[in-house]
């Protein structure tokens, strides 16, 4: 960017540490004037990004089933995705492509040996802080 004498330029810069700890860096920056290239000093504390995932379990269907479909949606009672590719075959699920800040709602269903699957079972909420 060129600046004509006595004209500003305000801009903003991101620093990011990517390891934990006390973590340092610069910005340098370099014109045709006395003085340059200038220097400004940054420092930052780098934390562990905290990955977070859901638990669930559920208990045993009474009839003979091949497994079950896990479901989420982001609104209570409506707008389920199924998330598992093929049946679980366990009463247990993990997800961990859940997102901060966000508020989920599973259901699940048994599938029998024709494929058929059972109604909604009740839903459970979890909260990503």
């Amino acid at each position: 960017m060129s600046l004509t004498p006595s004209q500003k330029l305000t801009f903003s810069v991101i620093f990011g540490p990517t390891v934990t700890g006390t973590v340092s860096g610069s910005v340098t920056i370099t014109s045709n004037a006395t003085g340059s290239p200038s220097t400004i000093t940054l420092s930052g504390s780098g934390v562990v990004a905290v990955t977070h995932s859901v638990g669930l379990s559920w208990t045993a269907s009474t009839s003979t089933v091949n497994g079950y479909n896990v479901y989420r949606s982001t609104t209570s009672g409506a707008g389920y995705t199924k998330l598992n590719g093929g049946l679980v075959s366990l009463v247990s699920y993990t997800d961990s492509t859940v997102a901060n800040g966000t508020t989920y709602y599973y259901v699940t269903t048994a599938v029998d040996g024709s494929g058929l699957e059972s109604i909604n079972s009740n839903e459970a909420s979890a909260v990503i802080p």
